[in-house]
């Protein structure tokens, strides 16, 4: 939960202003995406444009860094509450290390498109989850609230 509070409000948020206060949506000139960010970072910061491109550059290698090491972990506990088979988790990390070796010469736009898929996918499991627990949610939401109203009813 840390990680996506600092990567959703800390840095989203960091990047946002800076390209809001530096003006470099609207610049006049056709960037988007990492060259906007960049942009900002080169007219935002007191140092050199080299310089300041270096400052996002590292920020942006620790960033990606830290959210491959997390997604994977992330994935790896639930691929074993899944399966608990060693040798599907070892199948499981070589196919890692090869799609974020693989991810490191695709385009930006192919990774995005790419990332995009399978986030999507991933909402197929929960809304069948959704769906088989429905039930039980349901009862235990009328057993809670019985159980509310018998409390409230007491004091």
């Amino acid at each position: 939960m840390t990680g996506t509070f600092i990567d959703t409000i800390v840095i989203c948020t960091i990047t946002g202003l800076s390209i809001i206060v530096t003006g470099a949506w609207n610049s006049g000139q056709n960037i988007d995406g990492a060259k906007v960010t960049t942009y900002a970072w080169q007219h935002g910061l007191p140092f050199d444009r080299n310089v300041s491109a270096f400052i996002l550059m590292l920020c942006l290698s620790f960033f990606a860094f830290t959210t491959i090491l997390g997604w994977n972990y992330y994935s790896e506990r639930c691929l074993e509450y899944l399966t608990d088979n060693k040798t599907v988790m070892v199948v499981f990390r070589w196919l890692y290390i090869g799609a974020v070796f693989l991810g490191s010469y695709l385009t930006l736009d192919a990774v995005w498109g790419i990332a995009n898929i399978f986030n999507g996918l991933m909402a197929f499991p929960n809304l069948v989850a959704l769906f088989l627990l429905g039930g039980v949610v349901a009862k235990e939401t009328k057993e809670y609230t019985r159980k509310d109203k018998l409390l409230r009813y007491r004091s």
